[in-house]
């Protein structure tokens, strides 16, 4: 047992606390208290014996720490914030974070084969000038006091050490495209994970700045991704501060924020001005002129922070991996001589100082993307390596690089016939057979084609279908929704026919003509609503619909955690304009009314004699003007009182884990199918219901309103079928993944039918990755690649079709 271990010790037990108790008042987790007074922990760090002193009403000096790690070289910086003290569930929440972040970001290294068959040796360099702030900054320096040097070399596989040398805790990493930014971001989360009472306790977080728009302030936004990407965050305390609320503003957390150069131009200055109003540790990466642009228009860099620029791979760094990465194992020979493979031919050109051929591909191969990609394109059963020898006469670097982005999907769509294990038996999704190379080409390049088109970056399964223009979603929408009228009307009137009286009977010609007609109302409603609505996709609402009860016990963890009135369940993701939704029910209503008032005559005409003279005009104004006001009314506050009743009866999703496409999905299908079954009863008795009551009260003042209970059950149920069916179709995220994603577009080729699976496989197969519920491409070129080959061949296609 150490010193400082043996003074925590007996200043604990002295005062009293348990090991526990004494990890709820200082902050600091319980396995970090347990080895430090085991002597397990040599590198103590000072923050943490400061909290730990703090607790026990000490200070750090008393209990040893003079010699313990930055302690000394690092000075305290009092203007820099330190975690504050967890109590509460936010140490279960920070567990239960680093959890699901360390589990997500080692899956994400495996699916992009980052230590396979090594970790490339990504080096940098120290940044100086403009770009980064003056060293005593840096250094967080006392006036008047000696600056030293900062050391800021190393590679990939010390990046949390190099983050660690930095008493200011900023640091900004700058590098070429596809230098390998994500990937030191990616490993910077796990290895701080590791020994995260090194870093002060703070839990680091990787987040794509992308979404960003600065203004919204970086904790408001910070927030707002950690609820999104980890639902159980977004629960609320008494005071109305969510959990993901709470661990921001005590500083527990360290933002790795990546992509600052994936913001738009005109955002940058302003983003890196909001930066810089905040004195929050962070990692940021970018491109290196994008960064210098935004510093030049604000006049100062990232304040406090130290930069790196990465470095190109080297020849012999290159002359390690490339041939370690082919599958197929090469002739046998003496172990003095190394095998001969197809990259020899590469390597000798490589190191050929006269070779142009050399020159552009040690260019090319500079950067681990590319890298990887000429590793994932040769390294099978194909085209052998030694070509890249014979493009790069001829091509230029930028050519040659996007050969290797044409090659890289229809290497990764290779086929394969692996063996199966001994009695494994394959899932019946995984059993499917796998896209070819020509078909995944097309559909990649179709939702890369819609990325650049909207400008995002993130691929979200429930804004897939907007990739169809307005117009032709509202007219697909507004069929399907007259295809659910008409289907209603004429189930409803063939099941109450046999109850009818004989006079008011209807044939089946005249009942198939009652639904045509009333379901080209309502689809015309649906599609009025929808082409003048809200111009955003609807989200998931993770929620869902439950009766009141008494206080919840809410899930959490891998157990049940009674926060008791602590917390309690709050919408968050459910941000929702009540003015616009009240908007749409009322020119729903308005469509719904008019069109009846027009229909109802006609349908009247036809049914008993299209012969017959026509009737008095100023009676048919009159009673289209009555039957309007009288059926855009039942229709309107119908559906306004449905609405609040669903929204009464939503709360948030119990959920402990991480937000997942396929999680996600599930929870919104379900959510929909709960709806269902609470809608359509609601809405059938309040039809009826309000239009009994409507006619009551406005009966004289609109001339005879006739409207019984068992024709206002009919008409009511008619509504709560159709009306359910086209909300869910073209108000919700599920019904419009469904009718758009899961059947227009397949239909027209430009998906295929299951594209949640075929996601999930091009997300094992590295070609996108996944940040919470959103896919992205593997890199931006890849997906700017992929959209501009979908583009010609779009153009090609047209061409032709037109010749």
């Amino acid at each position: 047992m150490s010193e400082v271990g043996s003074a925590v010790r007996a200043l604990r037990l002295r005062a009293g606390v348990t090991q526990d108790r004494l990890a709820e008042r200082s902050g600091v987790s319980v396995r970090t208290i347990r080895r430090l007074e085991n002597g397990d922990l040599p590198d103590h760090r000072l923050g943490t014996l400061t909290l730990i002193a703090a607790a026990l009403g000490t200070t750090a000096a008393e209990l040893g720490a003079g010699d313990a790690p930055g302690s000394a070289a690092v000075p305290a910086a009092p203007d820099v914030p330190a975690p504050f003290r967890l109590h509460g569930p936010l140490p279960e929440a920070v567990d239960a974070l680093a959890r699901e972040v360390r589990r997500h970001w080692r899956r994400e290294e495996e699916h992009r084969r980052v230590r396979d068959p090594f970790t490339l040796p990504v080096r940098w360099r120290p940044l100086s000038g403009a770009l980064v702030d003056q060293t005593a900054n840096i250094l967080r320096l006392a006036p008047g006091e000696p600056a030293r040097e900062l050391d800021l070399d190393g590679d990939l596989t010390r990046v949390a050490e190099l983050y660690r040398r930095i008493p200011s805790g900023r640091l900004v990493v700058l590098g070429r495209p596809g230098s390998g930014k994500s990937i030191l971001a990616i490993r910077l989360v796990l290895d701080c994970l590791e020994t995260p009472e090194a870093d002060g306790g703070r839990l680091p977080v990787l987040l794509d700045l992308a979404s960003w728009t600065p203004t919204t302030s970086l904790r408001d936004w910070l927030v707002r991704q950690l609820a999104d990407n980890h639902p159980y965050l977004a629960r609320h305390d008494a005071t109305g501060t969510s959990l993901a609320a709470l661990l921001v503003d005590s500083d527990a957390l360290l933002p790795v924020l990546d992509g600052f150069d994936e913001l738009a131009r005109e955002l940058r200055a302003e983003a890196l001005r909001e930066l810089n109003a905040t004195s929050t540790p962070l990692v940021l990466t970018s491109r290196a002129p994008e960064f210098a642009e935004a510093v030049r228009e604000v006049g100062a860099p990232l304040l406090w922070a130290a930069g790196v620029e990465l470095s190109a791979l080297s020849t012999d760094d290159l002359a390690h991996y490339l041939p370690r990465t082919l599958r197929h194992a090469p002739a046998a020979t003496p172990a003095e001589h190394p095998p001969a493979t197809g990259w020899d031919s590469v390597l000798a050109h490589l190191a050929d100082p006269h070779s142009r051929a050399g020159a552009r591909l040690a260019e090319v191969l500079g950067t681990p993307l590319m890298t990887s990609l000429a590793r994932t394109v040769y390294e099978g059963p194909g085209p052998d390596p030694a070509e890249l020898v014979e493009l790069a006469a001829h091509l230029s670097t930028v050519e040659l690089e996007e050969r290797l982005l044409a090659a890289y999907v229809p290497a990764v769509y290779r086929p394969r016939t692996p063996e199966p294990a001994a009695g494994h038996r394959p899932t019946p999704r995984a059993s499917r057979p796998a896209p070819d190379a020509a078909h995944a080409q097309r559909w990649l390049g179709y939702l890369a084609d819609h990325l650049v088109r909207t400008g995002r970056h993130d691929l979200a399964w429930w804004r897939i279908g907007h990739a169809l223009p307005r117009r032709s979603r509202a007219l697909v929408l507004g069929a399907v929704a007259a295809v659910c009228v008409t289907a209603a009307t004429v189930l409803v009137n063939l099941l109450l026919s046999p109850f009818s009286p004989q006079e008011f009977a209807l044939a089946p010609a005249e009942v198939a003509l009652h639904g045509a007609l009333t379901g080209l109302v309502g689809g015309t409603g649906l599609c009025a609503v929808y082409a003048f609505g809200d111009r955003a996709a609807p989200e998931p609402a993770r929620a869902r619909l439950r009766l009141p009860r008494g206080r919840p016990r809410l899930p959490y963890g891998r157990g049940r955690l009674p926060y008791g009135r602590s917390l309690r369940p709050r919408m968050h993701s459910q941000r929702r304009a009540p003015v616009r939704r009240l908007a749409a029910l009322a020119l729903g209503g308005a469509v719904l009314g008019t069109g009846l008032a027009a229909v109802l005559p006609l349908q009247l005409w036809l049914f008993a004699d299209p012969l017959a003279a026509a009737p008095d005009p100023a009676i048919l104004a009159r009673g289209f003007l009555a039957d309007t006001l009288f059926f855009t009314a039942i229709f309107s506050l119908s559906g306004i009182g449905v609405l609040g009743l669903v929204s009464a009866l939503e709360v948030a999703l119990d959920t402990a884990t991480a937000a997942t496409p396929a999680g996600l999905l599930a929870d919104e299908r379900a959510r929909v199918l709960r709806l269902c079954l609470l809608v359509v009863p609601a809405l059938t008795l309040t039809i009826a219901l309000t239009g009994r009551l409507l006619a009551d009260g406005l009966d004289g003042l609109l001339g005879p309103l006739a409207w019984s209970l068992p024709a206002g059950l009919a008409i009511g149920t008619i509504g709560g079928l159709a009306g359910t069916g086209a909300h869910v179709l073209g108000f919700t995220a599920w019904g419009q993944w469904v009718l758009l994603v899961r059947l227009w577009l397949p239909l027209t080729g430009r998906l295929p039918w299951d594209t949640a699976a075929f996601l999930d496989d091009a997300h094992r197969r590295g070609v996108l990755r996944r940040h919470g519920a959103l896919y992205q491409f593997r890199h931006l070129r890849l997906r700017d690649h992929l959209a501009r080959d979908h583009r010609e061949r779009r153009e090609d296609q047209g061409s032709r079709q037109r010749r």
